[in-house]
């Protein structure tokens, strides 16, 4: 039976909501663990041994317990997977000021990616609910051969923008004006004019949600890696 936690940092819960989003799915998912930590469903003080941790959210600099409590998961468990935009990629945390309303001088957030060596990265503001229950199905059968993408993007480069999107696709003649990128952008910085993404600098926060939600971008040609990461239908 594999231990599994789930941890929230500095967010808005939003990962957890697409998360129980999965309904009888997740019921399926959670008959195969051992649930032994999530601030939301149970009363555990701090985050056991496990093999697998979910984290959501970013790791705010300016809280000692915060960035103490991200380091800890390298000690405590096997796996560690940032779930969401903000622990991934650092989303539009990146520019936060606050958090909390008694702590309004916090203003430093940085992803998990950035703290901490994370395994599995899975993006998206939130992802949608299709793809948490596939990734956690594949990691819990083991099929880690189909989560290389996610593993790149937990070790790689974090701060993709806007420019990168428009470098790396629309440049290159790789766009198919589908505007995925337009509906990910937490900002509306990306506008589809012409069935091509126009980005808006001065709204742009280089919070990466347009560039890995991209089907054009880091992932493979594989079409089943495409529709994992935009939660399509089993066929």
């Amino acid at each position: 039976m594999v231990r599994l936690a789930y941890v929230q940092l500095a967010g808005c819960c939003g990962c957890l909501v697409s998360l129980a989003d999965t309904y009888e799915r997740l019921l399926d998912i959670l008959d195969e663990v051992e649930l032994v930590y999530c601030q939301t469903l149970m009363d555990e003080r701090e985050v056991p041994e496990c093999d697998v941790v979910l984290v959501e959210g970013a790791v705010c600099l300016n809280h000692e317990e915060c960035v103490e409590e991200a380091r800890e998961l390298e000690e405590k468990a096997e796996t560690i997977v940032a779930l969401g935009a903000c622990a991934s990629t650092g989303n539009f945390m990146r520019y936060s000021r606050g958090n909390e309303q008694s702590a309004p001088t916090h203003e430093a957030f940085v992803p998990l990616t950035e703290v901490v060596d994370v395994d599995y990265a899975v993006p998206g503001c939130p992802p949608a609910p299709e793809a948490i229950e596939r990734f956690l199905t594949l990691l819990l059968e083991g099929k880690t051969e189909l989560l290389e993408p996610f593993a790149k993007l937990a070790e790689g480069k974090t701060e993709y923008c806007g420019c990168d999107l428009m470098y790396h696709v629309v440049n290159k003649n790789m766009c198919m004006g589908c505007g995925t990128c337009a509906a990910a952008c937490p900002t509306r910085a990306i506008e589809v004019v012409d069935g091509r993404p126009v980005v808006n600098e001065d709204r742009c926060i280089k919070c990466g949600a347009c560039f890995t939600q991209c089907p054009r971008t880091i992932w493979p040609g594989d079409e089943a890696i495409k529709e994992l990461v935009m939660g399509g239908e089993e066929e």
